[in-house]
């Protein structure tokens, strides 16, 4: 009879000894994980030139914005995209196609 109690504290402590190598194991990986997507990021040089204004177009609302290096897109509610120079100047515009 005092077999059966010593099996299940034996069995009980290596279930506790997995479970604590399990968690270590995992917080290890998460902390190896956040470290991976810091250093992967790349870092901005600096701040980008964005134009203090942009003139839209009579009557256009802006809907998005976005930026690259050296332009800056809106895309209006008139079914363009309007390409600027970071000095403000119209670059490019684009009419988008209803299909």
């Amino acid at each position: 009879m005092d077999e059966a109690p010593e099996e299940e504290v034996r069995s009980l402590r290596f279930l506790r000894l997995l479970v604590t190598v399990l968690t270590s194991v995992m917080i290890v990986g998460f902390v190896i994980l956040i470290g991976y997507l810091v250093t992967q990021f790349p870092e901005t040089g600096g701040a980008v030139a964005v134009p203090e204004e942009i003139d839209l177009p009579e009557g256009a609302k802006a809907l998005a914005y976005t930026q690259g290096t050296d332009w800056v897109a809106v895309v209006t509610d008139q079914d363009e995209i309007l390409i600027f120079n970071t000095d403000g100047s119209l670059r490019q515009r684009v009419q988008v196609q209803s299909p």
